[in-house]
């Protein structure tokens, strides 16, 4: 029997220079990893050096003087409207009386005859 001629791609790479180029991958891919691993050591190592050398915050001296409990939005300057009456507790009416001449005012009802 005779061996069948192989024919070879001028153009393919050899096995060698593949095995080659997927060295250089594989070594250069791990020098890229263990420089970014070496790069965040030193950028962690900083930081803990910071935060050592970092004076700490001094604590209050004086005790914070509780709040009288009321409405919050008083407290900051919000205050919603109140109707002119007085204080609001008009038996559930909830309308403020008008001004005389109000030309918005409800007509007054008539005296009975």
């Amino acid at each position: 029997m005779a061996e069948a001629p192989t024919t070879t791609d001028p153009a393919a790479p050899s096995a060698r220079a593949e095995a080659k180029r997927r060295l250089q991958i594989g070594f250069s891919a791990l020098a890229g990893v263990m420089l970014l691993v070496s790069l965040s050591s030193v950028i962690m190592e900083r930081a803990n050096r910071a935060d050592a050398a970092a004076v700490p915050e001094a604590a209050a001296t004086v005790a914070p003087t509780p709040s009288p409990a009321g409405d919050p939005l008083a407290d900051t300057g919000v205050v919603p409207d109140l109707p002119l009456g007085g204080a609001g507790n008009d038996g559930g009416a909830g309308t403020a009386p008008s001004t005389p001449g109000d030309p918005l005012a409800a007509p007054a009802a008539e005296p009975a005859r």
